[in-house]
């Protein structure tokens, strides 16, 4: 596979212990081009989901960056951590005797206090920047990190499965969320919230938006060209669709605006699709007119 030849969105089932630098690094050598890029990072400990476009598909990646989250997490309650994971440095332990206390009923009560629209600080190693450096670069090097809250929105938490293990309390989670959301917050907030400490212990990212885990391929065995979902359909999943005439996907290849029939359910963007199939850009309407958001080049295979 070449640069010229193929574009697409991957689904990559990030393994843990690299970066998702590494999985794009990895990916470029097996794509044959530099032009691949990702939608939302997954830092080392984490594993699941990420999104990759390859080709003139990458230009779909800033639509994909906002879309809704779906965690698989597993929190341990009785100690808190610099990291709030159990890759960072234990802060505060608790009492002995106080994680065998806890009643599920406080738990459950406290998760349910963190859903809906929360004001949530973000974690001390997300990438978010201060001055000019990511957070968690700062953070893993031993200096203080204070970071603003953000307003975010939490739509589920489901206890899973509840079992002790060497005097913690470990508590397996799914977690439904908008993006900016950091599940490591809510296992330090939790731990906070019942007075014994919080930290996670394991996260997988199982869906983006309409993207889902199980139809993800391992980054190991990764075959790019049998991998890649044609732009088409990726932007079919996320958006409105406008089907285009022959001239029309000229036209809009052009740059020019459309006079078309907006979509019923079209207010934002809207994936304007040739009769071959080819996505040819994103538009928005006003009134009755198409207006290029972003365009695809027509010498790009994309399916």
């Amino acid at each position: 596979m070449t640069a010229a030849s193929r574009s697409g969105i991957l689904l990559i089932d990030k393994p843990q212990g690299i970066t998702s630098h590494d999985v794009v690094a990895r990916t470029r050598k097996r794509a044959g081009t530099r032009k691949v890029g990702h939608a939302g990072t997954l830092d080392p400990m984490a594993t699941g989901l990420l999104i990759l476009g390859v080709g003139s598909s990458t230009r779909l990646l800033t639509f994909l960056v906002g879309l809704d989250k779906e965690y698989l997490a597993t929190i341990r309650l009785g100690a808190s951590t610099t990291t709030d994971d159990a890759e960072g440095e234990t802060l505060l332990s608790a009492p002995e005797g106080s994680v065998a206390a806890l009643d599920r009923e406080d738990v459950l009560a406290a998760l349910e206090r963190m859903t809906g629209e929360i004001d949530q600080v973000p974690s001390s190693v997300s990438a978010i920047k201060v001055d000019g450096k990511r957070a968690y670069t700062l953070a893993r090097a031993g200096e203080e990190v204070r970071l603003a809250s953000r307003r975010v929105t939490v739509s589920a938490i489901e206890v899973l499965a509840w079992r002790t293990a060497d005097g913690f309390l470990d508590v397996d989670v799914r977690v439904e969320c908008s993006s900016g959301t950091y599940v490591r917050a809510i296992a330090r907030d939790l731990g906070a919230a019942l007075g014994v400490g919080g930290h996670l212990t394991a996260l997988r990212r199982s869906r983006i938006g309409p993207f889902d885990l199980a139809d993800a391929a391992e980054l190991e065995t990764l075959d790019v060209a049998a991998s890649l979902l044609a732009p088409a359909e990726v932007a079919s999943r996320l958006f409105p669709v406008l089907r285009l005439s022959a001239d029309q996907a000229v036209d809009l290849g052009h740059g020019k605006r459309l006079r078309a029939e907006r979509p019923a359910d079209g207010a934002g963007p809207v994936a304007a699709v040739a009769p071959d199939g080819r996505l040819v850009g994103l538009v928005e309407f006003d009134d009755a007119v198409a207006r290029p958001i972003v365009n695809f080049p027509g010498d790009e295979a994309q399916e």
